[in-house]
């Protein structure tokens, strides 16, 4: 599922609340704040392409993610390495290792996570 900045900026708010009614997205938002019809419009947009789903209460809705956020993001990663790295894990690897300037510690924490995940695999 591709979300455009906006859809994705409300989809953090509510994957940081776990749900959330109308107002509190409003609140969320930094100022200059967004016009409420805008956030509707947003919240209506992930509500069709199923993102979101909400619960009614009275005249209030209470919207919470259907999509996570770790799978939305997996498909984002997914999608860069297919996209940009010739679908290849290693390109994208060497590009991310050699372009953020990680820190020796930092780059010793992701050898550490990888080879965890080749344990995992492994079993």
């Amino acid at each position: 599922m591709n979300l455009a900045a906006t859809e994705e900026q409300l989809m953090n708010f509510i994957w940081e609340k776990g749900s959330a009614f109308m107002k509190d997205l409003l609140e969320a938002y930094p100022d200059p704040k967004p016009a409420p019809t805008t956030v509707a419009t947003l919240l209506k947009r992930l509500t069709d392409k199923g993102a979101l789903s909400f619960k009614t209460f009275g005249n209030s809705r209470e919207y919470f993610p259907l999509l996570s956020k770790s799978a939305y993001f997996s498909g984002k990663v997914n999608h860069l390495i297919k996209n940009f790295f010739n679908d290849s894990p290693s390109q994208f690897a060497s590009f991310f290792t050699q372009e953020t300037n990680l820190t020796k510690e930092q780059l010793e924490s992701l050898k550490s996570i990888i080879e965890d995940q080749i344990k995992f695999k492994k079993l």
